[in-house]
């Protein structure tokens, strides 16, 4: 990406994280941000002089997108199609825009995606200590012949080189990154979480004692399963853990549960999920503030919340 000019639309984490490290591997990185907000602020604390998203895409040669899925296909029309010419690439952090039309590209621009397999934060840190997170990349579109290089040279300007590269389509990457979130490591986890700890509540158990075995633990086992997998975690508890494990997960994991994972993963390949979320956005967010609210004052909020402050965890 060397240089490479480079616009950054929205600085989260992830588009922060982005901006930094091809700004350290020889581009030159241009910030589109909404003046006024905390993306702002984090763009000026990065050393970056944010611009409106239309001022910073017309000179760019890769501009890549870290806003929101549910905001993106406003701000395309309104700031980025506008401004674009033929030679440009469009590059994603999650393929949600594309796959289910959110964003319709001309066809004179490539259409790149370059997915980092963590947190902005860690694609950061990695970067600094000489290292990276492995990354998938896509193309959707190719219409210079050659966006699958410019998608290759993004992942070495992030680091993403040194930990692994996977080819694949932003249809795949969108559909398994949404079951991931809402099957495993955002919904199911959650919910999960939230059944244990009342169970053992209801059960006259202090609400502490369920709080470290449900919530607090859980960091110790999904620590050993990225190093050690399944198999390899299970060879690194007790036996009665273990055991445990064995006999009981396919008791709670089971063909009801299953049948709900094939429902939750057909709403997502048919964009019922996707419409849903995009309608729910552009209502105002009703349910999705009322079911977060609802959650703040569940007794696991409460009780974690002091055995974190107890342990010095909390805001940390």
């Amino acid at each position: 990406m060397s240089g490479k000019t480079v616009a950054v639309l929205g600085c989260g984490t992830q588009g922060q994280a982005h901006a930094l490290n091809l700004r350290d591997a020889g581009a030159n990185v241009l910030i589109g941000q909404r003046l006024g907000g905390r993306g702002e602020q984090l763009a000026r604390e990065a050393g970056f002089e944010p611009r409106p998203v239309g001022d910073v895409v017309a000179s760019a040669d890769l501009i890549i997108f870290g806003l929101p899925d549910e905001s993106m296909g406003a701000i395309f029309e309104a700031d980025v199609r506008p401004a674009l010419r033929d030679g440009q690439t469009l590059g994603f952090l999650h393929g949600f825009a594309i796959h289910y039309g959110r964003i319709k590209p001309p066809s004179g621009v490539d259409v790149v995606l370059v997915a980092p397999k963590g947190q902005g934060r860690a694609v950061r840190a990695l970067y600094q200590a000489g290292r990276g997170v492995a990354a998938l990349i896509a193309v959707a579109q190719d219409s210079s012949g050659s966006a699958r290089r410019t998608a290759l040279a993004w992942c070495a300007g992030i680091g993403a080189h040194h930990a692994g590269i996977l080819e694949t389509t932003f249809g795949d990457e969108t559909e398994t990154d949404l079951f991931g979130e809402q099957a495993v490591l955002c919904g199911g986890l959650s919910a999960l979480i939230k059944a244990a700890f009342e169970t053992l509540v209801e059960a006259g158990y202090p609400a502490e004692l369920a709080y470290f075995e449900c919530c607090h633990e859980v960091k110790l086992i999904a620590d050993l399963l990225q190093v050690h997998g399944i198999t390899g975690t299970r060879e690194r508890i007790s036996n009665t853990a273990r055991f445990g494990d064995l006999t009981r997960g396919p008791r709670v994991v089971d063909e009801r549960v299953r049948e709900k994972l094939r429902e939750i993963l057909s709403e997502i390949r048919s964009g019922a999920f996707a419409r849903e979320w995009v309608g729910e956005h552009d209502a105002g967010k009703p349910q999705f503030m009322a079911l977060t609210d609802r959650d703040r004052e569940h007794p696991i909020e409460t009780t974690g919340a002091r055995i974190r402050k107890m342990m010095g965890l909390d805001g940390k």
